[in-house]
């Protein structure tokens, strides 16, 4: 199990948000300590139900760090 710290972002608005990259890095590690789990077989899971979970973390994390991308990169000109 590992320590996250997270920096949370107040809004106007008093909501709570989070750095894109800390989402992806949290769910990356998610993904990697089950991972890890079902090699050493203390997973409570089959083998694979872990990976098809790990993959879907991963494709999640993917998913965000391209829209995120996406948004962050300014249109071409032409």
């Amino acid at each position: 199990m590992h320590s996250l710290v997270l920096p949370l972002i107040p809004t106007e608005e008093g909501r709570l948000l989070i750095p894109a990259e800390h989402v992806t890095a949290l769910l990356r590690g998610l993904a990697a300590d089950w991972e890890s789990a079902a090699e050493q077989d203390s997973a409570e899971a089959d083998a694979e139900t872990v990976l098809a979970l790990t993959e879907s973390l991963t494709q999640l994390a993917d998913q965000i760090d391209a829209e995120c991308i996406a948004c962050a990169t300014p249109p071409a000109q032409g």
